[in-house]
């Protein structure tokens, strides 16, 4: 069984070993610790920015995803619930974990005052794109992003 939390500075060296342990993120993450510390840092002090994790009955972390809230004007005022970074150790990948995930992700929301929750992946995951839509989500937009340099 998994157990949902709010992630700690400890729990960031595993993060980024989930993060490393995907065929994108092999060659997007790097070795250097400090600057994941410091996003976590910043992340902590931004209201509605969690990062989760998801650990065993032995206290390894197995899986994460980050959790903004945010509030808009549009579709009647909605707060949205945004879902990034979505991993699951891949040695443990198709038993559930995921979506037990989303079910903790939804409770979450619901806490905070959501009525949308929304989510953008890599265009090249086409495993994924069938199982958020098997979690109920629909793909009704495009998404685009250019880097700042």
């Amino acid at each position: 069984m998994i157990r949902f939390r709010e992630a700690t500075r400890d729990d960031v060296p595993a993060v980024i070993a989930l993060l490393v342990d995907d065929v994108l993120g092999q060659s997007r993450e790097d070795a250097d610790i400090s600057p994941y510390l410091a996003a976590f840092g910043a992340m902590q002090a931004e209201g509605g920015n969690q990062l989760i994790v998801g650990e065993t009955e032995n206290k390894t972390v197995v899986a994460t995803y980050q959790l903004t809230f945010i509030s808009g004007l549009s579709l009647r005022a909605a707060r949205r619930a945004q879902v990034e970074s979505v991993r699951v150790a891949s040695h443990l990948r198709g038993q559930g974990i995921g979506e037990a995930m989303f079910i903790d992700a939804d409770a979450r929301a619901r806490v905070a005052g959501c009525s949308l929750m929304q989510l953008t992946m890599n265009a090249t995951r086409i495993d994924s794109h069938r199982f958020y839509e098997r979690l109920g989500f629909q793909p009704t937009h495009t998404g685009f992003k250019r880097v700042l340099d």
